[in-house]
């Protein structure tokens, strides 16, 4: 095993999306899955959509303008109508053709309010890709490093398989050649079995393991990968050392949930403004040009026929000022201003449960770290135990039946430092989430 900086693992600038079949590391997993998992790619077209939507025109600042016609065709039966001047059947026909602007001068500042909250939606869906990317981050490099001690328990019980196996051959040659303890024979047969056992048992969970991380990746079947790729970090990593001071002001300013957090308590400040733009009188300027085309004729006499044409233009001010409608703009108002007290108490509440849970991770960090420590040196007396075990079982010294005690012995001793390494890697990838480096990396 080789050892690296967790910066080293983490750090993706520059790096290509293209994966080597062969290998696989734990940055480039990540890569490939920023660049195809689907949460990541649908929260890309979010921003999108809040970036095309963040404008003065969206805010209504400009007029808006439109162009329309009309066709009116009628006909006016005065055959019965003494008291007309146009006897007979009338048709009327007319085309009515209109170029309008209407422009919201002012209205509480509306446009404005909106047009913050359109940056601040904006911002936040921002601040949700980002929350998407961390978890993807995460969860991929958990996914990574559990199919690496998968992988590290599997390599084990390769070892100890093709140990016992070695042992049981050379039995059976010394029970067929010379005369011996079936008793031997049988012991190391029955270990064979076992360690055979867990081996395939093993392996079905490392291939579990590293499908789970094809998934996460968003590696179809039919994408670059015919075979599992070989994962090349491994699971003794350097950490760096953590302070809780340090940790915490890195937390309450890069935290990307509690930034998404102060987005949506301004949201709400915005959306308590806005209504209280209801309060204020609104003006209106509304301008146009209608020009008007009508024929007229009779239909049973083609002499009479007379074409008129006429064109209005116009430019009007609206005043409107809301006087009373059970004060529903009032309250609209007030439950805003209740709204944005609840979004601040929401904020506070996530402050205090963020530091609680920061305060505890580290905590546990220093935990597993002490045991990452126990069990490497625990495993250091357990390696030369078995290995000493070994060489006494071939100068005769020691029993199989014996020596089954220290395999089993060296064999639960590195599981667990294994386990160990893993929590203890586990953790501070939630601690750098906490403290909001994992976005920043990415």
């Amino acid at each position: 095993m080789f050892q690296r900086t967790i910066s080293t693992i983490l750090f993706i600038a520059g790096l290509l999306p293209v994966i080597s079949q062969e290998t696989l590391s734990a940055k480039e997993a990540v890569a490939f899955a920023l660049e195809n998992n689907y949460k990541v790619r649908i929260a890309e077209k979010q921003i999108e959509i809040a970036d095309k939507n963040n404008n003065w025109m969206e805010a209504g600042l400009f007029p808006t303008i439109a162009i329309g016609a009309s066709i009116n065709n009628t006909i006016q039966d005065n055959t019965n109508n003494p008291f007309t001047f146009t006897p007979g059947i009338i048709l009327s026909q007319g085309i009515t053709p209109s170029l309008t602007a209407n422009w919201n001068l002012f209205s509480g500042l509306s446009m404005f309010i909106a047009k913050d909250r359109l940056e601040l939606l904006e911002q936040q869906s921002n601040g949700n890709a980002l929350t998407v990317i961390e978890t993807t981050v995460q969860d991929v490099l958990k996914a990574y490093y559990t199919a690496g001690l998968q992988k590290e328990r599997m390599l084990l019980f390769s070892i100890l398989k093709e140990y016992s196996r070695k042992r049981m051959a050379y039995y059976e040659l010394k029970e067929k050649y010379a005369k011996s303890s079936s008793l031997e024979l049988l012991q190391y047969r029955n270990q064979y079995l076992t360690d055979s056992t867990n081996y395939l048992v093993q392996e079905i969970s490392y291939q579990n393991a590293m499908r789970n991380l094809m998934l996460i990746m968003n590696n179809s079947a039919d994408s670059v990968y015919t075979t599992f790729p070989e994962l090349s970090d491994q699971l003794e990593i350097t950490f760096p050392l953590i302070d809780f001071n340090t940790a915490l002001e890195e937390m309450k300013s890069n935290n990307q949930n509690l930034k998404n957090q102060y987005i949506s308590l301004e949201l709400q400040k915005t959306a308590t403004n806005y209504q209280r733009s209801f309060l204020y009188p609104t003006l209106s300027f509304q301008a146009g040009i209608t020009p008007s085309y009508n024929w007229i004729r009779e239909i049973k006499d083609d002499l009479f026929e007379a074409q008129t044409q006429t064109t209005q233009y116009y430019g009007n001010f609206n005043l409107r000022y809301n006087l009373f409608n059970n004060w529903k703009a009032k309250r609209a108002y007030d439950v805003a201003k209740i709204q944005e007290q609840i979004a601040e108490l929401n904020t506070e509440s996530m402050e205090q449960t963020l530091i609680i849970t920061l305060r505890n991770v580290l905590e546990l960090y220093k935990v597993r770290s002490k045991l990452v420590d126990i069990s490497t040196e625990n495993l250091n007396y357990a390696s030369k135990a078995w290995d000493l075990a070994q060489k006494r079982v071939e100068l005769g010294t020691l029993t199989s039946i014996e020596l089954a005690t220290f395999q089993n012995n060296y064999q639960n001793t590195l599981i667990q430092h294994y386990e160990n390494q893993f929590n203890k890697m586990d953790t501070f990838l939630e601690i750098y989430k906490l403290s909001g480096k994992m976005g920043m990396t990415y």
